[in-house]
């Protein structure tokens, strides 16, 4: 059978017999592969050091018969070893690729791999706050499946206005005008940003970051529960 070569990220690694291992990678040409891993968990194995966690490598595969293929040789193109120097981080790292994982089918574009890894990059750099990267993740699966806000008109058709307060609207996913609104020009200006698919490392640079974040990432977070399942 022919032996086909990628870049990978793995999403999921399940021990499997006595030494072997499942593996659920993601890909930018071939979308989500399964491939057994055989003999992985023995001491001198050579594919051990080409599949860890936070990682982008590349991988030589057999698809087989089945929906899963073999691993033949994996190779470590750069590992994002600061990520699990924090704990915080680690556990945000699973978190957004369990929610990937399940927000894509087995098919997925070519974009959802180039976001992990700037993912990944954010949370190996220190000086990126982890909500403001968690709440970037939940914009971009919301952008790229197309489930993104209005953030140009309110729910009447109207301009926002740079003055204006509102609340958000999440049955038609826009903005409502409201005197005592908690949301203005800078929140909207903000959630611009995120969802023109900017980096968090660019993002954070913008004056009032954190308390932007705190105020916006409860309703980002609804906004997802409400159109994707993670």
């Amino acid at each position: 059978m022919r032996q086909l070569v990628t870049e990978a990220i793995i999403l999921r690694r399940t021990d499997y017999g006595e030494a072997d291992r499942i593996l659920t990678l993601l890909t930018p040409q071939h979308g989500k592969l399964r491939l057994i891993a055989k003999g992985v968990r023995r001491v001198k194995s050579k594919l051990a050091g080409g599949i860890e966690l936070f990682s982008v490598s590349n991988v030589t595969f057999i698809q087989g018969r089945s929906d899963i293929g073999t691993l033949i040789s994996a190779r470590l193109i750069n590992h994002y070893g600061d990520i699990v120097k924090d704990i915080t981080r680690t556990m945000l790292g699973y978190d957004l690729i369990k929610m990937l994982d399940k927000a894509t089918e087995d098919e997925p574009e070519p974009e959802y791999f180039q976001l992990l890894l700037q993912a990944f990059e954010a949370l190996d750099d220190s000086a990126v706050d982890p909500q403001l990267i968690r709440m970037w993740f939940m914009m971009q699966l919301l952008r790229m499946s197309g489930h993104g806000p209005n953030l140009e008109t309110d729910v009447a058709g109207n301009r926002l206005e740079v003055d204006g307060s509102y609340h958000f609207s999440f049955e038609a996913m826009a903005f409502a005008p409201a005197p005592q609104g908690m949301m203005t020009a800078n929140h909207i200006k903000f959630l611009r940003l995120g969802f023109a698919g900017h980096r968090p490392q660019a993002i954070g640079q913008v004056q009032g970051c954190k308390q932007l974040v705190e105020q916006l990432l409860p309703m980002v977070h609804a906004m997802l529960q409400e159109h994707i399942r993670t």
